[in-house]
C-alpha cells in the first residue's frame, strides 16, 4: 500500500496541536517559563481556557498566573477539572481587564473571582453593585495618607532616622496602614509615591 505523499501532508495537517508543540508556541508567543508553559499545556482544556484569557485581557503572564494560581487553588479545592470551572475564561479575562484597567487591585480581584464562583455576575456586575472600584482620586489618597502618617509619629521618626536601604521594609508598613484604612480600595502605587513625597 502506497500513500501519496500530499495524503500524508493533508492527515499532518489536520492533526491538533500536540502538547510539546503548544509548550513551545507557548514560550515563543507570549515570553512564559518553560515551567508555566507547561503546566499550561499540560490539557488541552487547559491551554484553551489559557489562550481565551489572553485573547479577552491581552496580558499573557497575568493570564498565566491566574490559570496556575487562583484557577488552579480552586479546581484542586473542588476536586474538579478546568472544563467544570465555575468561572468562565471570558468572565476571568473581563476581571483580569479590570486588574489591568486598575479599576480594582490584585487583592480585591480574588474576592470578586470567588463572588463569579458563586455566580452573582459576571465582573463588572459584582464590582458595581459591592462597590469595589479603586480609589484614584489623588485628594481622597492624600487625605488618607495624611492620616495614617499622623497617627503612627514613632514610625515616621523611624522612617526619617532610617538609611535609604531600610526604607523601604518601612514605606510597606505605611502602604499596609493606608490599604487597611481604605479596605484595599486605594491605588497601591498612587500610596507610595504620595508616602515617600511626604515622608
Amino acid at each position: 500500500m502506497i500513500l501519496e505523499e500530499d495524503y500524508i501532508q493533508a492527515i499532518r495537517e489536520s492533526l491538533p496541536e500536540l502538547p510539546h508543540e503548544k509548550r513551545h508556541r507557548f514560550i515563543e508567543q507570549f515570553g512564559l517559563s518553560p515551567y508555566d508553559a507547561d503546566l499550561l499545556s499540560s490539557s488541552r482544556e487547559t491551554a484553551e481556557y489559557f489562550e481565551t484569557l489572553v485573547t479577552t485581557c491581552g496580558d499573557a503572564r497575568l493570564s498565566a498566573n491566574w490559570v496556575n494560581g487562583e484557577i488552579a487553588g480552586l479546581l484542586n479545592r473542588q476536586g474538579i477539572d478546568i472544563s467544570q470551572c465555575p468561572a468562565s475564561a471570558k468572565q476571568v479575562g473581563q476581571l483580569l481587564k479590570r486588574i489591568l484597567d486598575h479599576t480594582i487591585s490584585g487583592k480585591i480581584a480574588k474576592s470578586v473571582f470567588e463572588s463569579i464562583c458563586n455566580g452573582e455576575g459576571d465582573a463588572d456586575q459584582i464590582i458595581e453593585a459591592k462597590g469595589l472600584k479603586q480609589v484614584t482620586d489623588s485628594g481622597a489618597i492624600e487625605a488618607l495618607v495624611d492620616d495614617v502618617i499622623a497617627g503612627n509619629p514613632d514610625q515616621v521618626t523611624q522612617y526619617r532616622n532610617s538609611p535609604p536601604d531600610k526604607q523601604g521594609k518601612l514605606i510597606g508598613f505605611f502602604v499596609g496602614q493606608v490599604m487597611k484604612v481604605s479596605k484595599g480600595k486605594a491605588n497601591p502605587k498612587q500610596v507610595s509615591d504620595l508616602l515617600k513625597t511626604k515622608l
